[in-house]
Parts: C-alpha cells; sequence; structure tokens
C-alpha cells in the first residue's frame, strides 16, 4: 500500500447489512484515507529518528507485504554501533476487515528509534467473506519465523524477539506466542493492546461489551460482522481464541493494555487473568477513559502517549541483551 497525500474518509457503513462489494469499497477508502497525510493529524506524525519503507516477504504459496521500521543512520560512530544486530518487534496492526500497517507509522517508528530495534509490522490478509481469520494468523506466524530465520538478512537478534499488536491485530499476535512456543522459538515478550481474543459463542457475553455496545461509538454491530468473518460457518472458534488455549503456561511474558471505554476491555482483563494463573508472567495496564484505538490516536486521545512510553519501556527492558 502506498501513502496519498490527501483522502477523504468514506462513510461508516452499515455492518449488519453490508455486501462484500460494499465492504471492499469501503475498505479501499478507508485505508487510503489512513495512508494519506491528511490523516497525520489524528494518527500522528512519524519519528523522524526511523527510516520506513514496503518490503514484500516470500512466503508459502503467497507474497505478502511487510512495513520495516529501523533506526536512521546516524553517521560517524553512530552508524558504526549500528552494525550489530537489532532486537526484533513484530507488529500487526488492528481493523480486521480494514487497516493497514501505515496507521501504526507513529508507536512504530517510535520503538525503532529509540529502542533501538528492527521493527516488521505485518499487512496481513484482511477478514473478508473468503478469508477467515485464520489466514491473517497465518500471517503474523508466518512473518515472524520468516524474519527469525533469516535474521541475518533482516540484521536482527533472532534471540531477541517479541511479537506486538492492537485490538485484532493483538489476537493475532497471541495467537503467534502460543504457536512461537510449540515450534520453540523463543520470545522474549508480547504486548497486546485492547486484545480481542474470544471469537466463539461467549464473545458478547461481557459487562464491557454491554456497557459499550453503543457509545462511544456503535462497536458492536462492527463486532458481530468481525465474529462472522471471522470464523466461518463449521469453522473451530476455539482455534482462533487465545483465550481458550488449552496451555497457556511457558509464553513469553506479555503486558496487556486495556483502555477501559472499550467494549473488548474485559477480554484483555480475562486474558491477563488466564496467563496469570498459568504461571506466564503478565503485567495489565489499565488506561481509564481510554477507547478502544486509543494507542493509534494520538492527535485525540491524550493517553497514547502514556501507552507508548510503557510499551517502549517494557520492550526496552526485554529485549537487553
Amino acid at each position: 500500500m502506498s501513502e496519498t497525500t490527501t483522502a477523504a474518509r468514506p462513510p461508516e457503513p452499515d455492518f449488519s447489512a453490508i455486501t462484500t462489494e460494499e465492504l471492499l469499497a469501503y475498505r479501499d477508502a478507508e485505508n487510503r484515507f489512513r495512508a494519506s497525510s491528511a490523516a497525520r493529524a489524528v494518527l500522528g506524525e512519524p519519528d523522524t529518528g526511523a527510516e520506513i519503507v514496503w518490503q514484500k516477504v516470500a512466503l508459502p504459496g503467497r507474497d505478502l507485504p511487510v512495513r520495516v521500521y529501523r533506526p536512521a543512520p546516524t553517521g560517524g560512530d553512530g552508524a558504526a554501533a549500528r552494525t550489530d544486530p537489532l532486537p526484533l518487534v513484530v507488529h500487526v496492526h488492528g481493523g480486521s476487515f480494514v487497516g493497514t500497517a501505515v496507521q501504526c507509522d507513529w508507536t512504530n517508528s517510535h520503538l525503532a528509534a529509540r529502542l533501538p530495534a528492527l521493527v516488521v509490522s505485518v499487512e496481513h490478509r484482511l477478514l473478508a467473506p473468503d478469508s477467515p481469520l485464520s489466514d491473517a494468523a497465518d500471517d503474523g506466524w508466518d512473518v515472524l519465523r520468516h524474519v527469525v530465520g533469516h535474521a541475518e538478512q533482516w540484521g536482527a537478534d533472532p534471540a531477541r524477539a517479541a511479537v506486538f499488536g492492537e485490538s485484532c491485530g493483538a489476537l493475532i499476535s497471541a495467537l503467534t506466542a502460543i504457536r512461537a512456543r510449540e515450534a520453540g522459538l523463543e520470545l522474549r515478550a508480547q504486548v497486546l493492546v485492547n486484545p480481542a481474543v474470544d471469537m466463539t459463542e461467549t464473545m458478547f457475553d461481557y459487562p464491557s461489551v454491554a456497557e459499550y455496545a453503543y457509545s462511544p461509538t456503535r462497536v458492536l454491530p462492527q463486532l458481530q460482522f468481525f465474529q462472522r468473518l471471522a470464523v466461518p460457518p463449521g469453522a473451530d472458534a476455539r482455534a482462533v481464541s487465545p483465550l481458550y488455549a488449552n496451555d497457556l503456561s511457558g509464553l513469553a511474558p506479555a503486558l496487556v493494555v486495556v483502555p477501559t471505554r472499550d467494549a473488548a476491555a474485559d477480554h484483555g482483563r480475562r486474558y491477563a487473568e488466564r496467563l496469570r494463573e498459568a504461571g506466564t508472567p503478565v503485567r495489565l495496564s489499565e488506561y481509564p477513559g481510554a477507547q478502544h484505538s486509543f494507542l493509534t490516536l494520538p492527535g485525540i486521545e491524550p493517553q497514547a502517549h502514556a501507552a507508548q512510553a510503557e510499551i517502549l519501556a517494557f520492550l526496552d527492558a526485554a529485549l537487553a541483551k
């Protein structure tokens, strides 16, 4: 996806009656807006200390775009010091059926510049009637496995890797952390921001869903649409619901960030409880009054800055040599 200079934001469709054609048209228009300079006032300006480029990763059966953030060369001793392999952060953006890595430039560029680190943001397959959540989950895992397996080519330290995501991206990151443990790939950390971790029939059976179903935004129809796309009829919803994983022990230490004015807030709280019960180190950090996508909205959500600083400090400690 390329950035555009200007783009108008489309009106939100009726998610309870949207057709596939309407979904694709809305996705295209919304993502053009998120990748435009017009959106920077809300999404934040990237850190000038980071270089940002698109690359493609050759994965089984597909070439997948990733947005790559590296510390910018500084010249002199600074440039020489950065010949050492960088810690790796594999990031997954939120949005599920809409969204692009560009919307996360603000935080990802700051992580790249200030840790410093190599941040690889996965432009995963978006949910659609012919593309369920399992496809996006495979994209997150396959990119992590590829970059770690080719760490020298990427300039990454395979022994210092973390996953990080927001919303549906946090769901994908949580699934990736579980798959990494099962494959013997050791992660140093997982950062899960406003994660939606339950795609089963109990997805809506949480007090926070009832409280924030239609305020501050009409999120319940979006969540219902998200679930319909994520888990096709006959599919096993538990396979893409980290909350119901059989074993959550031995996972990478987790930072679970929960904005409290969010229908999915109790998803994050319950997942943190399950991680703690399983013996996986976890920190639950709540941001009172913050809305669901607050980390990607520093232009209108003041607490985004504090959350970014907390994530930076958590990863700095986790990825230290």
